[in-house]
């Protein structure tokens, strides 16, 4: 029996389940969930992250990240950490770049959250010269001070949905339409956690949410708050959730979340106050566009200097990469970036403070 036998059996038994069961079902069952059966990134696979772009990318972070450590001290030892890694490709171009940086790698502890074996295997096979430890969750996390990079890792944790119905709201959970996964709605009901979303919610507008979101932050927050550190979230989306941005990826394209349960992926924009407010003991930065931080941080130059050995074809495949990641009508402007940090610490390089 498929996973999309399965989760329309269920359904027919107990009722709709909500869009975040769903997607977790989907991207996390152990036998035909999406991350846990597949290593979906590349050309060959649904999706590409910057990593993946261009080494420029994984560089700068490292440099940045190394830069934070330096202005808290330089404390020995720390946790390194990564959530939702992929292929490992951004935290091996970490450490290749944090190599310049006097006892930033004999300092580091690399500590990655996974939930994939498949990913597992890939990312041990990449750093196998790295000092690795595995996590389910951020909540395992060593208690020490902290440097974290979340990098196209939130879109992809759960999210419910409500639709604002005059004073009270109404979720869209998945259901059966004539045999099929359909979306439906619940009956209004109050929601007194989202009246502050009324005034900026038009009748029938969608406001998404993400549970799973809020104790990951919390784990960060505590390490940040009480051992110091930073933490670095790039995603897209933008500072409030505003609609339904949920979708499905398959084969570099959109496709259907509901027509083959466990083959694409499912992911929805990131919600950056939402994550902010979820750690209130930190201070958060400005959220900035992906591709002005990166300008800020030097990738034009460092995109120079790497051109002057290329040619051709190779020169035209670095030069496109690095549009790709800082153009506005590409990565640029789509993609934000969030920093972390203990109240009063100084936030890493490329980042403004948050004004309002």
């Amino acid at each position: 029996m498929t996973l999309g036998h399965r989760l329309k059996a269920r359904i027919a038994a107990t009722g709709p389940m909500t869009l975040a069961e769903y997607m977790a079902e989907c991207l996390l069952d152990p036998a035909e969930g999406y991350y846990a059966t597949r290593d979906p990134l590349g050309r060959a696979g649904d999706f590409t992250t910057a990593p993946e772009i261009s080494q420029m990318f994984g560089e700068l972070v490292g440099l940045a990240l190394a830069q934070s450590w330096i202005d808290q001290g330089a404390p020995s030892p720390f946790a390194l950490a990564e959530l939702g890694p992929g292929r490992g490709t951004l935290m091996a171009d970490i450490w290749r770049a944090a190599a310049v940086v006097p006892g930033f790698r004999d300092a580091a502890r690399v500590h990655l959250v996974e939930a994939s074996p498949k990913l597992r295997e890939v990312q041990a096979r990449w750093l196998r010269d790295l000092p690795v430890t595995w996590h389910g969750s951020a909540e395992t996390f060593p208690e020490a001070p902290l440097w974290l990079i979340a990098n196209e890792f939130f879109d992809a944790l759960p999210i419910r949905q409500l639709q604002r119905s005059g004073e009270a709201w109404r979720e869209r959970v998945v259901g059966l339409r004539d045999g099929a996964l359909a979306l439906g709605l619940t009956d209004p009901a109050p929601r007194p956690d989202l009246g502050g979303r009324l005034a900026d919610t038009p009748e029938g507008g969608i406001v998404e949410i993400r549970p799973a979101a809020a104790p990951v932050m919390a784990a960060i927050e505590e390490r940040i708050a009480s051992r110091g550190g930073a933490a670095l979230i790039i995603d897209y989306g933008d500072w409030r959730s505003r609609g339904d941005t949920f979708q499905a990826l398959k084969g570099h394209a959109f496709a259907d979340p509901f027509a083959e349960p466990g083959a694409a992926d499912l992911t929805a924009h990131v919600d950056f106050e939402a994550l902010a407010r979820a750690a209130p003991r930190l201070q958060a930065s400005r959220l900035t566009p992906q591709g002005v931080w990166l300008e800020r941080l030097g990738i034009g130059q460092r995109a120079a200097r790497l051109a002057e050995s290329l040619q051709g074809a190779e020169r035209m495949s670095h030069l496109a990469a690095t549009r790709r990641l800082t153009d506005a009508a590409e990565m640029g402007n789509l993609f934000k970036v969030l920093a972390l940090v203990a109240q009063g610490a100084p936030l890493p390089p490329g980042f403004e403070p948050d004004r309002t």
